[in-house]
């Protein structure tokens, strides 16, 4: 524990909180059961006048946070008080206490090492609701961590807290960040001192990029200036490892398959507005707190509810369906050789089809031209009688046998030599008798 001195008149230190590169918050008691949280900022205030650059600077943004406490907001900690110390006269800002864990408590044990989506999402509105509150009177945060927003047990509510950072000038800014332990939630722009509303976007996509993977995208192995170095490097220059493989890695293992599934789909919106805050270029990202807001609302609103950014799986699947066609082109060979030694001719579905309307216009031409090809006559040829000769059966045949019919027949058949022929005009044509088929015989 730090050392317990004087804070203020009225104001008791209980002993400190959490000390840190921007300074060391202290628990508070003013008279009474009020408990407040206390931030001191590491760099002392010589003199409390325009003289000293510090203490207008610190003068100054405390006016804007006295502004935006002036419209009550549950997502941000309320500022109660601001002063110098009576010992060592460092600069403090009294917050209320919230009572409850900070993110990176509930993401280590025996809390699960990831959020669930529902409540990721949660997160999500809450600390955008407290940017878009602090960006609207121009108050820039500049040490959103996890271990800067609490959860509420008493409201439910997630909490943005020390505004510490934000009170700083510039110079103090800088050192502060050389020092700063939290360096894997800052922007690239803030290792050249910088603040900015769009540096509040970037961590605000660490967070929720911690929350879902288990861990931030440039994590720092230990405290010495190389590892501080890579992960400033890792903001500056690489890429973003993958959420959804970090995930399903750090996915905890007494869940249930059904679970480990649902939580899996992370939706596709929000993959995208992580994707845009952790741009590298400030002009990338979200403008401020409200048009991350009002991005926030638009695409959950109007995001389809089946669509995931379940990358993992689709990269399952298409190896699946690799390995599925490398599979059936196997079979597919394996069956032609086997045709090819029983002889077999295998014909493809493209020759198959051609084959088939071959025949099929070969056929139509066939129909076309016995349809349509010269006819053949049908008129009847005309045999003479005196030049046709008789077999011996039809003589024998035509033999009188003493029947009636015999005679008439016989008469008819034979020519009338004595009988003179006369040719007379008649209005319709005659039966020619010689069109009789003389080969057809009655037998009774």
């Amino acid at each position: 524990m730090s050392k317990v001195f004087t804070i203020a008149e009225g104001l008791e230190n209980m002993g400190a909180l959490r000390t840190g590169g921007q300074g060391s918050v202290y628990k508070g008691r003013r008279y009474g059961p009020i408990i407040t949280a206390v931030k001191i900022l590491p760099t002392p205030v010589h003199a409390e006048g325009p003289e000293d650059k510090n203490f207008s600077s610190f003068q100054n943004e405390v006016e804007k946070l006295k502004k935006v406490n002036e419209q009550p907001n549950p997502n941000i900690v309320k500022i109660l008080n601001s002063g110098i110390t009576e010992s060592g006269s460092f600069p403090f800002i009294e917050m209320e206490f919230i009572a409850g864990p900070d993110l990176e408590e509930l993401l280590g044990a025996p809390h699960d090492p990831v959020f669930t989506v529902k409540e990721v999402i949660k997160v999500a509105d809450h600390l955008a609701n407290a940017l878009a509150h602090c960006h609207g009177f121009m108050v820039r945060h500049g040490d959103i961590k996890s271990n800067n927003i609490k959860f509420n047990v008493h409201t439910g509510n997630y909490v943005l807290l020390d505004f510490g950072l934000s009170v700083m000038s510039d110079e103090q800014r800088r050192t502060s960040i050389r020092h700063a332990g939290a360096i894997e939630f800052m922007a690239p722009e803030q290792s050249e001192g910088q603040m900015l509303a769009e540096t509040d976007i970037y961590s605000y996509g660490i967070i929720l990029y911690e929350l879902l993977a288990g861990q931030v995208p440039f994590p720092l192995k230990d405290q010495g200036q190389k590892s501080r170095n890579e992960v400033l490097v890792g903001h500056l220059e690489l890429v973003v490892p993958d959420l959804l493989e970090l995930r399903a890695k750090n996915i905890p293992a007494n869940w249930s398959e059904e679970k480990k599934q649902q939580e899996m789909q992370v939706p596709a919106w929000l993959m995208a507005i992580i994707s845009r805050c952790l741009e590298k270029k400030p002009s990338d990202r979200y403008a401020d707190g409200l048009a991350l807001q009002e991005a926030l609302i638009r695409d959950s609103v109007n995001a389809p509810a089946d669509i995931v950014a379940d990358q993992h799986a689709i990269q399952l699947l298409e190896q699946e369906n690799a390995r599925l066609q490398t599979q059936l082109r196997n079979m597919q060979n394996a069956q032609q050789e086997r045709r090819a030694e029983e002889g077999v001719v295998v014909l493809s579905k493209a020759v198959f089809f051609v084959l088939i309307l071959a025949g099929a216009c070969m056929f139509a031409l066939l129909c076309y031209f016995l349809l349509t090809g010269p006819a053949k006559s049908t008129k009847p040829v005309k045999v003479p009688v005196e030049t046709r000769k008789e077999s011996p059966v039809q003589e024998e045949e035509q033999k009188d046998h003493g029947y009636s019919w015999d005679k008439d027949t016989v008469e008819d058949i034979k020519p009338k030599d004595t009988l003179p022929v006369q040719l007379k005009p008649v209005p319709l044509p005659q039966t020619d008798t010689t069109l009789l088929n003389l080969d057809t015989t009655i037998h009774f």
